[in-house]
């Protein structure tokens, strides 16, 4: 895959990204949108600064398939963002997820807030949802991640933080740590910071929303 890639400012990220896609003659479902800087407004005028973006423009060559994705997923995304009647836009953050999985995209808008929900649930079924229909339409599931003015990825350091700092806890007190009931999606993520410490393993225990991960010291049986 081979990127043009530009830099662009302006008063406001949507301006910003108006201003590239211009440039590269692209519409959205054609590049990765990276913010660097959303601005400031300053005061009175003082002290303002211009938001910046980073746009790639994706060619994916003899990968027909990825594209076919990310045009179905985006196609499929700002359909949904349009009947239920949210101000908000998505944009393509990357074509192919830094794990060799779907494509993620990022919904910003004054809307955008509400898609989030408690703990990332209405952020979640929106993603599923987006999977379903296109699936129906690829043949295949498209394993598209869809962020929100970047909560997921907030999310996922600030569980890797936390899991990590128990981890520490648990291997220097000898003694096992069980966390708050987490969804299964926050219980993966979790299980996966600590996947390569040899100094504590992971188990989840109880059922339903009630489900938990226990982390004990390596070689404990409890």
């Amino acid at each position: 895959m081979k990127k043009n890639t530009i830099v662009t400012t302006a008063k406001t990220v949507e301006d910003a990204i108006e201003i590239a896609l211009k440039q590269l003659d692209a519409n959205r479902e054609e590049v990765e949108i990276d913010v660097v800087s959303r601005g400031k407004p300053g005061l009175l005028g003082l002290g303002s600064e211009e938001a910046e973006v980073r746009i790639s423009i994706v060619d994916f060559g003899p990968d027909e398939v990825a594209g076919d994705v990310v045009k179905a997923v985006s196609h499929v995304l700002d359909n949904l963002l349009s009947q239920m009647g949210v101000d908000a836009v998505s944009t393509l953050r990357h074509a192919i997820g830094e794990d060799g999985g779907g494509p993620v995209f990022n919904v910003e808008g004054d809307d955008s807030g509400l898609l989030i929900g408690g703990r990332g649930e209405t952020l979640r079924s929106l993603q599923f949802l987006v999977n379903f229909i296109a699936n129906i339409q690829l043949g295949y599931r498209p394993n598209a991640i869809i962020d929100v003015g970047g909560y997921q990825e907030r999310r996922k350091k600030s569980l890797q933080n936390m899991a990590r700092n128990v981890s520490l806890n648990v291997a220097q007190s000898g003694r096992s740590v069980t966390l708050e009931p987490m969804t299964a999606y926050d219980r993966r993520l979790v299980h996966l910071a600590l996947s390569d410490n040899p100094e504590v393993v992971t188990q989840s225990v109880g059922s339903g929303a009630d489900r938990q991960i226990v982390v004990s010291p390596a070689g404990i049986n409890e």
